[in-house]
């Protein structure tokens, strides 16, 4: 390395110009090739960085989002999920649901493709550069109610308040208890008319008080807040997971 890549090196640093050192050295070559001026130069410089920081930043919250697993809408089996209007799903990857802070509750038996579903529209979110958070309902309510214990309560909750895009996953998998259904309902409250919030569910909506500590009061606030402007997909169906397995005869299916 020469002098003076050493000095271009530095400053860049200082400015902040993470992407530019790797493209430097490549972008000369071809100014002097295609016979760039000085504009048409500093243009393609400055643009280089602009998309080396936007790929940054998109990789920061995919990193953060907490994507269990990288899920897409084109890996999604649609044929062998019943009650999955594509042409609705294709709309909603538009995004258009988080303009207009709607939620999206997606409800079905284990296996038929909720959480892939979420997760997709997840990705599509983190691509267009949204603050998007993935979660389990039940590491939600025990994360809240450890931070009240140790006194971080309002920084946790408001880390699952801020995100643009909140994705929680696996609503009644889990009883939550009384003081767990509360710390849920303040993230839903809070989260009303600004944000939009994504959930799956094995439970059909009627019985969500079973989820929620049996309260039916505080289930039907917490409903009456996520129906109001939502997007609810039934999935019917068997279990995606263990489809080969049942055509192998290794576990029993329908006669």
């Amino acid at each position: 390395m020469n002098l003076q890549q050493e000095r271009i090196d530095a400053l860049c640093a200082e400015l902040g110009f993470k992407g530019l050192p790797n493209h430097y050295a490549h972008l000369c070559q071809v100014a002097v090739k295609e016979e760039w001026s000085y504009s048409d130069f500093l243009e393609n410089v400055l643009r280089k960085e602009a998309e080396d920081k936007e790929l940054r930043k998109i990789g920061m919250l995919k990193k953060t989002a907490g994507f269990p697993i990288v899920k897409t809408l084109e890996e999604y089996d649609f044929e062998f999920a019943q009650g999955v209007p594509k042409k609705q799903i294709e709309e909603l990857s538009k995004l258009t649901f988080l303009q207009k802070n709607e939620n999206v509750i997606f409800l079905g038996a284990s296996g038929v493709g909720k959480t892939h579903l979420a997760i997709s529209l997840g990705e599509k979110a983190t691509q267009a550069g949204v603050k998007t958070r993935f979660v389990s309902a039940a590491d939600l309510s025990v994360s809240l109610e450890n931070s009240q214990k140790e006194g971080r309560y309002k920084q946790v909750l408001q880390s699952f308040i801020s995100p643009r895009l909140l994705i929680i996953d696996e609503i009644g998998y889990l009883p939550l208890t009384r003081n767990q259904a509360d710390h849920f309902f303040q993230i839903v409250a809070k989260r009303y008319e600004k944000g939009s919030t994504i959930l799956t569910s094995n439970l059909n909506l009627g019985q969500w008080d079973k989820a929620f500590a049996k309260d039916s009061i505080l289930t039907a606030a917490m409903l009456d807040r996520l129906l109001h402007h939502a997007h609810v997909i039934a999935i019917r169906g068997e279990s995606y997971r263990l489809k080969d397995k049942k055509k192998a005869g290794i576990i029993g299916g329908k006669s």
